[in-house]
């Protein structure tokens, strides 16, 4: 039986770590710093955060951490997966790096059968979301 299947992408971004990290800790904020057109809205109710597709579908993410010492933060897809997956986790962690920063988007998932179709999209979306931190500024 092996271990969580984990998918790991990252991007450079032409920006300070901090100004990085703290558009990924505005938690509430998704669909306009990080996923603009690809995240219609989003919300914060306690500990969830409910994202509003562009179709209108609706997925529900716990978020797990917040670490600003780490630049960190953690979070499970509990509702509306767009895929049969039966684990998600995922976490975001900015790092300085000498042209800005390095935004690394870790993803376990079960089955193991579906990583393949998980790094696909998270690898256009790190791009996307690379994009729109050095567009927007942060």
């Amino acid at each position: 039986m092996g271990g969580v299947a984990t998918v790991c992408v990252e991007v450079v971004v032409g920006l300070p770590a901090q100004v990085v990290w703290e558009a990924v800790a505005d938690v509430g904020a998704v669909h306009r710093r990080l996923l603009p057109g690809r995240v219609a809205d989003a919300r914060i109710e306690g500990d969830t955060r409910i994202l509003t597709m562009p179709d209108g579908s609706r997925i529900r993410e716990l978020i797990l951490a917040t670490d600003h010492d780490l630049r960190r933060l953690a979070y499970a897809v509990v509702e509306g997966q767009r895929l049969p997956l039966t684990y998600h986790h995922a976490s975001f962690q900015v790092f300085d790096h000498p042209a800005g920063s390095r935004l690394v988007w870790l993803t376990d998932v079960l089955p193991h059968a579906m990583a393949g179709q998980v790094r696909a999209r998270v690898e256009r979306a790190i791009v996307e979301i690379g994009a729109a931190l050095e567009q927007h500024g942060g």
